[in-house]
């Protein structure tokens, strides 16, 4: 909950405002407390609006969609009906931004010194941060999927020593060879891959294209060569990645 109780008033301008229950609180129901109707149709007061999209950048979202029909809501709608002090305003703009920068590109924060370290590797997650390597004068490697220093052999790219930072490697090992029908050559790959960014395991129902948008982090890589998403060239098609456990032979 929003620390600042906010409410609206007959005052407030611009906002179609409304005496029926809100929407994202099922408790929040007092047919004397005036709320907002949303863009799409559905009812807020300020500080559940406020606390909803809040949570949408804890979980690095670069939009602000409705929970109940996911339509998206502007930012400048968000800023109004939310009631945002400048504080707020200050904090959303700096997340907005942070949580672009870090879908466009592929970046982490260090758990070592909380600045950005960019993967050059997708297919390795094990990582080296240089600022805690030139700080400390070792390197200093960080697992990409649980954030925490990495543990174990650098050979092993799929997951690190750390407990509970586990990929099902039976299932990764195991799994069919799919062709995707979306191809006239009908490529090949396993139809299990983990995110290259969370390590989340998806399956591929042979319904679409290569790219697969991971649903645990939004990030979206090609289910072929592991690469961030992309378009299929079949003149000059990517190469198949292995299957993401073969780096265990290395050690």
């Amino acid at each position: 909950m929003s620390e600042t109780m906010k409410k609206f008033t007959p005052r407030d301008k611009g906002i179609k405002l409304v005496s029926k229950p809100n929407d994202f609180d099922v408790f929040d129901d007092d047919p004397d407390v005036l709320r907002a109707v949303l863009s799409c149709g559905h009812i807020t007061d300020p500080n559940s609006l406020t606390d909803c999209c809040k949570t949408q950048l804890d979980y690095g979202q670069t939009e602000f969609k409705c929970p109940v029909c996911e339509e998206t809501w502007p930012y400048d709608e968000v800023r109004k009906l939310a009631k945002l002090t400048l504080e707020e305003q200050l904090s959303f703009e700096e997340k907005l931004g942070t949580n672009t920068v870090k879908n466009l590109f592929d970046f982490r924060v260090c758990p070592g010194c909380s600045t950005f370290v960019e993967r050059l590797d997708v297919s390795n997650l094990c990582v080296e941060c240089p600022v805690c390597t030139e700080k400390t004068g070792n390197s200093y490697e960080f697992c990409w999927n649980c954030l925490r220093e990495w543990k174990g052999s650098q050979n092993r790219a799929e997951r690190c020593g750390n407990v509970g930072c586990t990929i099902d490697k039976k299932l990764l090992k195991d799994c069919p060879m799919i062709s995707l029908t979306y191809f006239e050559n009908k490529v090949q790959c396993p139809n299990i891959r983990a995110c290259t960014s969370c390590g989340v395991l998806i399956e591929h129902t042979n319904d679409g294209c290569n790219n697969m948008e991971c649903p645990e982090c939004d990030f979206e890589f090609c289910f072929i060569c592991l690469n961030p998403g992309h378009d299929y060239d079949e003149d000059q098609p990517c190469k198949l990645a292995p299957r993401q456990i073969e780096s265990e032979s290395q050690q």
